[in-house]
C-alpha cells in the first residue's frame, strides 16, 4: 500500500502525556492497586517454582543450612539490586513523555543520538531485536505459571499427576478465548486478587520464619556473595535458576505509561518486595527443617487443608500473570506497526473508555499455539524453566544498553557518572545472561529461536517498505511540476473532495493518474494526505495537521500521530476547517492505491527477503479499517511495484 505511513524522529508536546498528571490521593490509591494487579502478577508467581530450581540436581548446589541461607540471601539481593535500584529507581526515570517499554526506550535513545545515523539505526536495530524477545517471554510466561500452578493438583493426591498438563491446556485455551472480550470486566479484580496474593505469601512466610529464625541470616549480602563465590564454575547453573525471581521485572518498565511511576513504586515498595522476600524466607525456613519438601516448597508452606484453596489463588494469580504479557504482546504489535516494523493487523478495541484495552486476533491465535506446543514439548515448571530466563536477561542486558545512551547523550550527564549509573547493572546483567546460556541446548534456545524469526520478519518489513518508497520516488512524477502544468479550464471538475493518501508526498499518485486517464475527471479539492508516526508515544491535538496549499484546489496535508495514539484519519482531517480547508464527512472520497510488489533480481534485499515481503505486504491488513475510514467513500485502485 502507498498508503504505508512514515516514520519521523520529532518530539511530541509533552503536555500531551497521560503520565504526566498529578493523581489526586484516591486516583494514587486506584492506580496502585492497578499497578499491583497488572504489573506485578508475572514476578508474584516466581515462588512457585524458583527456589525448587535452585536446589534441581543439575545444578549442583547441596540441600542444607549454609546453602539454603546462601540462596535464600542471593534471591534477595538479586530482588534490590536488579529490581529495586535498577528498574524501580533508575529505569523508570527514563520515561519517553510518560511511556515505558522496550520500543519506547528504543525511541528515546535513538532519538538522543540522532546526529550520528549509523549508531542510531544499530540502537533501533537492538531495541526491536529487544521487543522481539518479549514475545517469547509472552509465550513462556502463560504456560509455566500455569502449569507451575497446576502441579500443586499432586500433593492433593498423586493420581491427579497424569491429568496437570490436560487441565493446564484447557484453562490456557479458556484465557486465549476470552481475549476476545477484553479486560474492561474482568480487570477490576485483578488488584484485589493479587493483593491477597501478595498478601498470603508474606503471611504464610512468616509463619515458617518464626519456626527457623536463622534464615534471616539471608538478609546479610555476605551470604549471598559466599554462596556464588563458592560454587566456581557451577555459579551459572545456580544463576540461571536466581534469575527466575527476576522474571518480569521489566513488566514495571513497561507499564508505566498505564499506572505512573509514583503508583508502581508505592506498589513494589509497600507491598510486593515485602511479600516475595518474606515467602523466599519462609522457603528456606522450611526446607531448614524439612528438607523433603523440596519437591514443592512453596505448596509446602502450606497445611493440607490449605493446600486446595492454595491452588485456586495460585491458579487466579498464574492467569492474572499470563493476562498482563498477553495484553502486553498487543501493545507491542501495535507500537510495532505503527512504528513500521510490521504489516497492518486487525485491532479490536474492546473498552469505549480505555484506549489501551486492544484485542488482536492474529496474535492471539499465534500465542496461543506457541503457549500450547510449549507446554506439549516441555511438560512440567521444571523444564521450561530452562527456556525461561535467556529471553528476559537479554532484554534486560538490552535495556542497560539503551538507557546508557539515555542518561549520556539524552540527560548530558558526565560521562562518569553514566557508566557508573548504568555499568555496574550491565555486569550483573552479564552474568545473568551467562547463568541463562548454560541452559541454551536445554530449552534456552525456544525464545532465541522465536526472537530471531520475528527479528527477521520485522527488519524485512521496514527493509521493503524503504525500497517500496525508494521505487515509487524513482518511478513518479514531481507532484508540484505536475500540478504547475495542469489546465484547470480543459478539465472535467467535480464538485467534491479527494483525498489521495500516499506514502511519499513529494509524487504523483497513482490513485490520481488512473483517475484522470480513466474516469477524466479532477476533483475541486485535492488533498494528499500522509500520515506519520514519530518516534514519540503522542502528539496532541494541535500539532496533528500541518497544511500546505499546492495551487489549482491541491494541499498537502501530514496527519501526525506517536505510536500510542489510535490513528483515526477522518477525525483528524475535521480539524482542518479550523486550518481553511473544510473537508465535508458527506463529499469526500479516498483514493487508495493497492500495490502489488514484484521482486526482481539485483539490489535490494535476498531474493527469499522480497518473497517474504511481498507475501506479507499481500496480506497485510487493511488500510481502511487500520486508519478508520468510511468504508462506503473509498475507492482502490491497483498498481504494481518493482523492489
Amino acid at each position: 500500500m502507498t498508503t504505508l505511513p512514515r516514520r519521523a524522529n520529532v518530539p511530541a508536546d509533552s503536555a500531551d502525556t497521560t503520565a504526566a498528571h498529578h493523581p489526586t490521593r484516591q486516583g494514587l490509591a486506584a492506580l496502585t492497586l492497578g499497578a499491583v494487579g497488572v504489573v506485578y502478577g508475572d514476578i508474584g508467581t516466581s515462588p512457585l517454582y524458583t527456589v525448587k530450581e535452585i536446589f534441581a540436581p543439575h545444578t549442583g548446589v547441596p540441600l542444607d543450612a549454609p546453602h539454603l541461607v546462601g540462596a535464600i540471601s542471593a534471591i534477595f539481593w538479586a530482588l534490590m539490586l536488579v529490581v529495586t535500584l535498577k528498574y524501580v529507581i533508575l529505569i523508570l526515570r527514563a520515561d519517553n513523555h510518560g511511556e515505558g517499554g522496550g520500543l519506547a526506550l528504543t525511541a528515546l535513545a535513538a532519538k538522543a543520538v540522532q546526529s550520528r545515523p549509523a549508531l542510531r539505526q544499530a540502537l533501533l536495530l537492538l531495541g526491536v531485536f529487544g521487543a522481539t524477545l518479549f514475545y517469547g517471554d509472552s509465550v513462556i510466561t502463560p504456560a509455566i505459571s500455569v502449569l507451575g500452578a497446576m502441579e500443586g493438583l499432586e500433593l492433593l493426591t498423586p493420581a491427579l499427576k497424569p491429568y496437570v498438563v490436560p487441565i493446564t491446556l484447557l484453562v490456557l485455551v479458556c484465557l486465549f478465548l476470552m481475549q476476545r472480550f477484553g479486560t474492561a470486566v474482568v480487570g477490576r479484580f485483578f488488584g484485589p486478587i493479587i493483593v491477597m496474593w501478595f498478601v498470603v505469601l508474606g503471611t504464610i512466610g512468616v509463619v515458617h520464619i518464626a519456626q527457623q529464625p536463622a534464615i534471616l541470616a539471608a538478609l546479610n549480602p555476605l551470604r549471598a556473595w559466599y554462596f556464588l563465590a563458592d560454587r566456581g564454575w557451577q555459579v551459572f547453573a545456580a544463576v540461571g535458576a536466581i534469575v527466575l525471581a527476576l522474571t518480569g521485572a521489566e513488566a514495571l518498565y513497561a507499564d508505566m505509561g498505564h499506572f505512573g511511576r509514583r503508583p508502581i513504586q508505592l506498589a513494589w515498595t509497600g507491598l510486593v518486595l515485602p511479600g516475595l522476600a518474606l515467602n523466599y524466607l519462609g522457603q528456606g525456613a522450611l526446607l531448614m527443617g524439612d528438607p523433603t519438601a523440596i519437591e514443592n516448597p512453596f505448596y509446602r508452606l502450606f497445611p493440607d487443608t490449605w493446600v486446595l484453596p492454595a491452588l485456586v489463588l495460585a491458579t487466579l494469580a498464574a492467569i492474572i500473570a499470563s493476562q498482563a504479557v498477553i495484553s502486553g504482546a498487543y501493545s507491542m504489535t501495535k507500537q510495532a506497526i505503527q512504528l513500521g516494523f510490521l504489516p497492518r493487523m486487525s485491532v479490536r478495541y474492546t473498552s469505549a473508555r480505555e484506549i489501551g484495552q486492544i484485542y488482536m486476533p492474529a496474535v492471539n491465535w499465534a500465542l496461543l499455539a506457541g503457549v500450547v506446543a510449549v507446554v506439549l514439548y516441555f511438560g512440567s515448571s521444571s523444564a521450561l524453566a530452562s527456556a525461561y530466563g535467556i529471553a528476559v536477561t537479554l532484554t534486560m542486558m538490552i535495556t542497560t544498553v539503551l538507557t546508557f545512551f539515555v542518561v549520556r547523550e539524552g540527560w548530558r550527564l558526565p560521562a562518569p557518572l553514566a557508566w557508573g549509573a548504568t555499568g555496574f547493572f550491565l555486569v550483573i546483567d552479564a552474568l545473568l545472561v551467562a547463568g541463562c546460556a548454560i541452559k541454551f541446548l536445554d530449552g534456552g534456545w525456544f525464545p532465541l529461536a522465536l526472537g530471531l524469526l520475528l527479528f527477521g520478519v520485522m527488519s524485512t518489513w521496514a527493509r521493503g517498505r524503504a525500497l517500496v518508497l525508494q521505487s515509487i520516488r524513482a518511478d513518479g512524477l514531481a507532484l508540484q511540476a505536475f500540478i504547475d502544468t495542469l489546465e484547470p479550464r480543459h478539465l472535467n471538475r467535480a464538485q467534491r473532495t479527494a483525498v489521495y493518501a500516499v506514502a511519499d508526498p513529494s509524487t504523483v499518485p497513482q490513485a490520481l493518474l488512473h483517475n484522470l486517464k480513466h474516469n477524466q475527471v479532477l476533483h475541486e479539492r485535492n488533498v494528499i494526505l500522509t500520515v506519520v508516526f514519530h518516534d514519540v508515544p503522542w502528539v496532541p491535538m494541535e500539532r496533528r495537521l500541518d497544511i500546505e496549499s499546492l495551487g489549482h484546489g491541491f494541499s498537502r496535508v501530514t496527519v501526525n500521530f506517536g505510536f500510542m495514539n489510535t490513528p483515526d484519519v477522518p477525525k483528524a482531517l475535521e480539524l482542518a476547517q479550523a486550518k481553511g480547508l473544510p473537508i465535508p464527512l458527506f463529499e469526500t472520497t479516498y483514493f487508495l492505491s493497492r500495490e502489488t510488489v514484484v521482486p526482481t533480481p539485483g539490489g535490494g534485499m535476498a531474493h527469499w527477503r522480497e518473497r517474504l515481503f511481498a507475501a506479507m505486504s499481500q496480506n497485510a491488513g487493511g488500510v481502511v479499517a487500520f486508519f478508520r475510514l468510511p468504508g462506503n467513500a473509498v475507492v482502490e485502485l491497483g498498481t504494481r511495484v518493482q523492489i
